[in-house]
C-alpha cells in the first residue's frame, strides 16, 4: 500500500491551501481516509476524517474552516484548508483506517501512513 501526499507550503495567516492524497486501489475504495497533523514537540493529532459514504469528523480546531472530501475514481482524497492559523503550521500526514477506529483511537486507528507533507502558515 502507498500512499503519496500533496500540496503544502507557505502560506499567510488567513489564506489557503489544498492538500491531496493519492491511494492504492484496492484499499482505498473499502476504507476511511484521513488527515492527520504533528506540529514540532506535539504529539500527531487527527485533522479530519472521511468515511466510504462520505460521513466527515473533525477536529474542533478546524471546523468550518477545512474541508476532507474524497474521489474514489481518482484514489484521492483532499483537505482544502481555509482561514488558516499559525497554529496550524505543521507536518500533514495522510493516512487510511477504519472510520470509528480513528476517529476513536487517533493514531491507533490508522493502518497505513503517507508520508507527511509541511504546512506553514506566516502571522
Amino acid at each position: 500500500v502507498q500512499l503519496q501526499a500533496f500540496g503544502g507550503g507557505l502560506v499567510q495567516a488567513g489564506g489557503s491551501l489544498g492538500l491531496s492524497c493519492v491511494a492504492s486501489g484496492s484499499i482505498f475504495s473499502s476504507s476511511a481516509m484521513g488527515w492527520y497533523r504533528q506540529a514540532p514537540g506535539k504529539q500527531r493529532e487527527l485533522v479530519a476524517v472521511i468515511a466510504r459514504g462520505g460521513s466527515t469528523t473533525y477536529a474542533d480546531s478546524v471546523k468550518g474552516r477545512f474541508t476532507i472530501s474524497r474521489d474514489d475514481a481518482k484514489n484521492t482524497v483532499y483537505l482544502q484548508m481555509n482561514s488558516l492559523k499559525p497554529e496550524d503550521t505543521a507536518v500533514h500526514y495522510c493516512a487510511v483506517g477504519k472510520f470509528w477506529g480513528m476517529v476513536v483511537n487517533g493514531t491507533r486507528g490508522v493502518d497505513y501512513w503517507g508520508q507527511g507533507t509541511q504546512v506553514t502558515v506566516s502571522s
